[in-house]
Formats: structure tokens, sequence, C-alpha cells
């Protein structure tokens, strides 16, 4: 599950002598921003959609629009004035739900939805509530989109030269009315092999492969490997995978997962079968069928190679060498054999070596 609401820290730079910071973090409920006297808090609306929701969750046909609000609420001693506006999400590096800053392009959640004004005052101790509408476009392809609505807050930083945006929001998900088609993809399925010194112990074999959400719902899922030799002999299976992220749409997710005592069988085949987990709108998980990739890859026993090579030179080299014996005595009695008709041809008695 992404966090419903995000504090993000990101660092742009806008001139050669400004930049600028976006700073959230994870929570659940309402969220608060606070440095020194500035401090606010965001929640969800209580409304027609639930109260103390953790975040905004819709289902919307194309065309279609909701009306939703949050909750700001001045937690300092002075009035305090924010930007509000929208934003994309995607799944980070480290797995975590971020959204675009606000220099970037919104193509979906972030343009769609419109808050009632671009900006709030709210007085010491007071709440305010900020309207926004999520209209829906009538060409949108069915699926799951996930964004959120934020409020932002640009302080200059004189001892530093910069200016830091601190930002505050919570997520919107949206899954746009039409054919569900969810569906992760294993993509890149590779094998390799490191042995140990004993030429009969066993290594560690390390499979890597990337999930690819391939279909239009957002999705989890459950990882399971195993390696085995010829013939499906000598398996080994994975402990302890971590499970992906729920990856949007269109994302993937880059998988490495070590596999210990693995006998060096010459041939390895590595399985990797991922099972599509799928959560709706109550938060109820479903599981899809599993998805199934082979891959094959070398597990050879090198100290053992290695010795079987020194041994086969040895044995060629003696080889060699018994052969090259004979052919020299064999060249030596030839020739004595030549020298003895010699002498006879010219009536002398042959002499003894």
């Amino acid at each position: 599950m992404y966090p419903s609401v995000t504090r993000w820290k990101t660092v742009l730079r806008t001139t050669a002598l400004s930049l600028l910071a976006a700073v959230a973090a994870v929570g659940v409920g309402p969220a608060s921003a606070a440095d020194g006297n500035v401090a606010w808090t965001v929640r969800t609306a209580s409304n027609g959609y639930g109260e103390a929701r953790s975040s905004y969750s819709y289902n919307v046909n194309p065309g279609g629009a909701v009306e939703d609000a949050m909750v700001v609420a001045n937690r300092g001693p002075s009035p305090l004035i924010l930007s509000v506006y929208a934003a994309d999400g995607f799944t980070t590096d480290a797995g975590q739900l971020d959204l675009l800053t606000k220099d970037k392009k919104s193509i979906a959640v972030g343009a769609w939805v419109k808050a009632k004004a671009e900006s709030v005052v709210i007085q010491p101790g007071k709440t305010a509530q900020v309207p926004f509408t999520i209209g829906v476009p009538d060409n949108a392809t069915p699926g799951d989109y996930v964004g959120g609505i934020l409020t932002a807050l640009t302080q200059a930083d004189q001892a530093e030269g910069i200016n830091v945006d601190r930002r505050l929001g919570i997520r919107i998900k949206l899954r746009v009315g039409g054919e569900l088609k969810p569906n992760l993809a294993i993509e890149d399925l590779h094998v390799t092999y490191a042995g140990s010194a004993n030429p009969f112990g066993k290594g560690d074999a390390t499979i890597t492969y990337k999930v690819h959400n391939v279909g239009n719902a957002a999705l989890s899922g459950q990882q399971a490997v195993s390696v085995s030799g010829p013939f499906g002999l000598l398996g080994v299976r994975a402990r302890d995978i971590a499970a992906p992220p729920e990856l949007l749409p269109g994302e993937s997710w880059n998988v490495t997962v070590p596999v210990h005592g693995v006998a060096p069988a010459i041939s390895l085949a590595a399985t990797a079968t991922l099972t599509p987990l799928l959560t709706d709108a109550s938060g109820s998980t479903t599981s899809l069928k599993p998805v199934t990739v082979t891959a094959h890859g070398w597990a050879l026993p090198w100290t053992l190679v290695l010795a079987l090579v020194v041994l086969v030179a040895a044995l060629v080299g003696a080889y060699l060498y018994r052969r090259r014996n004979r052919t020299q005595r064999k060249v030596r009695e030839d020739a004595r054999v030549r020298d003895a008709v010699a002498q006879a041809l010219r009536g002398q008695e042959p002499q003894t070596p």
C-alpha cells in the first residue's frame, strides 16, 4: 500500500544562487509540518465520502467528476499563506509513493484535480476548508491513477542562500471505470553462480529480474524463486523475499534474489513465480493468476574443472613424452640396422655396438 500522506524532500536548481527544496513525510490521518513558528496540518474533510479518511479514493467513469475538500489548520502564531496544487504520483527507487514537484508537468490526477483557489490564507489557530474538483476526461483510459493534492509554503533561507519549499499533501487514488486488466510481467530473468573453493561444496546463485506492471491497475505481488539442476534435481528455494511495492500501470521494479546452498550441477534452471495482488477501494486484496518464468545458466565447479584440466594436461604430456622416446629409439635402431647392412655389403663384419 502507498502511504496516504506524504512529505517530500528534493532539491532542484532554479538559478545559480537559488535552490528549491520540497519537504514531506509519511503519516496516517492528519499530517503536520512544523518549523520554528510555522506549523500546519492537513486532513480529509468529513462528508458523504466518509469521516477520518487517511486518503482520497474514488471510482469515476470517463467524463465524470467528483467534488471533495481538504481541511488545513494553522498551528502557528502567525497567519499562513499556502499555495495549493495537485500532482501526479510515482514510485521511487526506495519503493515509496512520491509526487512530482510543481515544476514538473502532470498528465493525469495532477492535471484533472482543480482546487477552488490556488492559495489559501489561514489565521493563527484557525482552519480552512479547501474544496477541489476532479474532472475525468471523456477519453481517459480505464484503470488506476495515483496523485495527490498539496499545500506548500516557500521561505527564504538567507544563511544558505536557498528557498525552502515545504510541502504537505494527501494521496488521491482514482480508478477510472471500464475494463480492468491487471497484469504483472517478469522480464529479463538471469541467473549467475558463485561456487566455493571446495570442488564438491555448494555455492550461491543470484537471480535478477524486473517486475513490470503491464496492465492498467495498481498491483503489488508475492514472489517465489527456486533453483534446480538438470531434470529438476537438487532444487533449492529462496527464503524471505521482500514483496515489491505497489506499482502503478507502466512502472517496473528491479529484483535481486540470492539463493544459498546451491550445488554446482553444471546447468541451473532458475524459476521466478509472481502472484499479483489487486486491492479494491475497500482495502480488500485479491490474488490473481501467478506468472512463472524460467531461465538457465551455468554452475560449474571451477576448482574441479581446473583439477581435471591439470590432470588431462599431465596425461597428454606423459603420452607425448613416451611417444617421443619411442620415436627416438626407433630412429637409433633404424640407423644401426642401416649401418650393419652397409658394412655387410662392403664385406665387413658388423661391429657390435
